[in-house]
């Protein structure tokens, strides 16, 4: 069988001249604008993409062919988008091969310099689908593509064992960065609806005004500029799954046509008067408290508890212990491997030592991102702190007195005890040999707060 291939270009003569080329090697699909690119993608999931960056309303400039990278890139990260722009357009491809892409080509293209490129680009394609499957039968790449060993993480991975196979609603909660979505497409990919599409939508990154519209579609006429009947999230996760991430974003009105839909399986799409059903499990994540949000208003409690039918918390990656640098280890591995980095390089004393000692803010997408960037700059085989952009911490300023260096080993002895054991006094003074009074006592002399996300 023909591979499934799509073109998303404004132009229609271009649209049919690249699939006259292709026709004999590839099922071309073709779309004008990013709306249909999406509904065609999640349709067929495409491996390969050619994309123009000049696509409507504004065809002068990439902001919507760099819109249409970023939607397929959070859809499927190993999708390979091959971007076709303007001679003129040269800097905003590397832009957009810096941002994802797998690779890009000038106008007028060259017919066998593309087949060559799609050779390819499908062929990558298959390997890393092969290999994701041997990770996964293997157990190579950890739980569903997450990799955890700490207590908390395998509680999670029990969670989503537990309640994938059902269609009860899911609620992840999660600071940004710690995997939310990650953990939806593992508990769509362990359940009876695994061969329904997963729609993923940010509730908020899209204006209010046009929300709406982009979950519940729209009919003809229902506004300017609707000059055709377009299908919403609902609909196009029909069988399959909708994820809403950031739920605690969505206004209030959208909150009760979502509490409808929970309610009775149907919507109805703006401008129309007729009721749908739409048969879509709803999993939910936000990073803000749904709770406080109750008690100011900004969140409906039936719609809490619609949605929350089983909640799953992620911990913050700087109490997971050890799994910061079992992901790091990881995430070596797999870049350096994807830039054909030979020797493997490997991390520094000082490196692992930065690594333990930050506080990830932006948590496992932070690593990642900072893993990835010190493969690109690292020139030799070792990969130090200043390529990951942290500070050794037996690095700089030494304490310059006997109660300063004191204070600093304790601390540090401290907060690893109680990273260890996920905050809990009794078994972290355990391992010290102190009383829970006494060790209550060293945290408040050293400033060690518990955080939020402990409790």
């Amino acid at each position: 069988m023909k591979p499934n291939l799509l073109i998303v270009d404004d132009d229609e003569e271009i649209r049919s001249q690249l699939r006259w080329a292709l026709a004999d090697h590839y099922n071309v699909f073709s779309a004008g604008d990013r709306l249909l690119a999406l509904e065609l993608w999640h349709q067929h999931h495409f491996p390969v993409v050619i994309l123009d960056l000049g696509l409507p309303p504004r065809p002068a400039d990439p902001d919507e062919g760099l819109a249409t990278l970023t939607a397929l890139l959070e859809q499927d990260r190993h999708v390979k988008v091959i971007i076709v722009s303007g001679q003129g357009e040269k800097a905003n491809a590397l832009r957009a091969v810096a941002e994802g892409a797998y690779d890009f080509l000038t106008k007028p293209v060259d017919p066998d310099e593309l087949r060559v490129i799609l050779r390819r680009a499908f062929y990558l394609a298959e390997l890393e689908r092969e290999l994701r499957q041997l990770q996964e039968l293997w157990g190579g790449d950890g739980f569903e593509g997450m990799v955890g060993d700490c207590p908390a993480m395998q509680a999670v991975f029990q969670t989503i064992r537990r309640v994938a196979p059902s269609d009860a609603p899911v609620l992840i909660l999660g600071e940004s960065g710690t995997g939310k979505e990650m953990v939806a497409r593992a508990i769509h990919r362990r359940s009876p609806r695994r061969d329904g599409p997963f729609v993923a939508i940010n509730c908020g990154a899209i204006p209010e005004n046009l929300l709406e519209s982009e979950l519940f579609g729209h009919e003809r006429g229902a506004f300017t500029g609707a000059v055709t009947q377009r299908k919403g999230r609902f609909e196009m996760a029909e069988g399959g799954t909708l994820f809403l991430d950031e739920l605690g974003e969505l206004p209030l009105p959208l909150q009760v046509k979502l509490l409808r839909f929970l309610q009775e399986q149907t919507i109805e799409r703006v401008g129309g008067r007729e009721l749908i059903p739409v048969n879509t499990r709803i999993i939910a994540a936000t990073n803000t408290d749904l709770k406080q949000a109750l008690q100011t208003g900004r969140f409906r409690e039936d719609l809490y508890y619609r949605v929350a039918v089983v909640v799953i918390q992620l911990p913050p990656l700087r109490d997971r212990g050890d799994d910061v640098v079992l992901l790091a280890r990881t995430f070596l591995r797999r870049f350096a491997t994807e830039a054909r980095r030979s020797p493997m390089p490997h991390f520094s004393a000082a490196a692992l030592r930065a690594l333990q000692r930050h506080d990830w803010p932006g948590n496992v997408r932070e690593l990642e991102n900072r893993i990835r960037r010190a493969v690109i700059m690292a020139e030799g085989k070792t990969i130090s702190p200043t390529d990951l952009e942290l500070v050794d911490p037996g690095e700089g300023a030494m304490p310059r007195t006997l109660r300063e260096i004191r204070d600093a080993a304790e601390r540090s002895a401290i907060l690893s005890a109680l990273r260890r054991h996920q905050w809990r006094i009794a078994p972290a003074a355990e391992e010290l040999g102190v009383s829970r009074p006494t060790l209550y006592e060293l945290m408040n002399r050293l400033g060690i707060q518990r955080p939020p996300s402990a409790d």
